[in-house]
């Protein structure tokens, strides 16, 4: 695909948040928050930096992407069709019974899912798995696994940091979706996962902090280490992102993590995305 300017990469994370809540709505369930904080940190991947071939999901060669915060599938999904991989009207499809989009990704449904994912911390352990297999194929194709701040919670998570730092998997790049809120509040609150940075540091990862919603911060943080030998440190990006983001009366609240717009307020929703 060819990549997208800067510009480019707004007006399509502007798409993805109409496509996104307008999904959600129809399906009267989903999760609005985190779909929306990684809508511009998932299209700058399909969209600029990953290598990829909607009619070859196949293709030996592409990076992958392991969505770990697998409840975010809305934002996945509608890259996916954007980018080509289904039909855009498939999306209206969501947790239907028969659909190949349900509430979490299925990647022997989903036409161009790298990884099924849905609980919580065993996206990286997967990506890991991915990245040894490559390796052993001597194939220089990059793994990228999207993890939440509240994921980080999760003890596997800590686990798979150690193997990916040990096995020096140099081609696993991970993000971390840092929005500061879960289903039950501020990731301070019910579990602090602070400091960030120097815990991933001192796991043995190179670590790179941006804001999660800047094209021009995210680009060169995704880009920067896709030259990385295979044998050397896995990298981990710390994106700073708001719940919600997009949609000013869902931005920074808890309470959208799991709820789908009704319809009065999809409508005042995209009037604010300029639909």
């Amino acid at each position: 695909m060819k990549p997208q300017s800067t510009d480019e990469l707004r007006e399509t994370s502007r798409q993805m948040r109409i496509e996104i809540l307008k999904m959600l709505n129809r399906a009267a369930s989903g999760h609005t928050g985190g779909s929306l904080s990684a809508a511009d940190i998932i299209a700058a991947l399909y969209f600029r930096v990953l290598r990829h071939d909607p009619k070859d999901p196949s293709w030996p060669a592409r990076d992958r992407f392991v969505l770990s915060k697998g409840h975010a599938a809305p934002a996945l999904y509608t890259a996916l069709a954007l980018s080509g991989y289904f039909d855009r009207a498939d999306l209206a499809t969501l947790r239907q019974v028969g659909s190949t989009l349900q509430g979490h990704p299925d990647m022997r449904k989903t036409r161009g899912a790298d990884a099924s994912s849905g609980s919580l911390g065993q996206g990286l352990s997967i990506a890991n798995g991915i990245a040894m297999g490559l390796r052993l194929d001597n194939s220089d194709a990059n793994v990228y696994v999207l993890i939440g701040d509240g994921e980080l919670q999760e003890g596997q998570i800590w686990e798979a940091a150690m193997t990916a730092a040990h096995y020096r998997l140099g081609k696993i790049i991970a993000i971390v979706d840092k929005n500061g809120l879960q289903i039950d509040g501020e990731v301070k609150n019910v579990m602090g996962v602070e400091p960030v940075d120097e815990k991933w540091r001192a796991f043995g990862w190179d670590v790179t902090e941006i804001d999660g919603h800047d094209f021009s911060q995210i680009v060169p943080a995704l880009e920067a280490p896709r030259s990385k030998p295979a044998t050397d440190r896995p990298s981990m990006i710390v994106a700073r992102t708001v719940k919600g983001k997009g949609v000013s009366f869902f931005e920074n609240q808890a309470k959208y993590h799991g709820v789908a717009p009704s319809s009065d307020e999809l409508a005042r929703a995209l009037k604010e995305l300029g639909e």
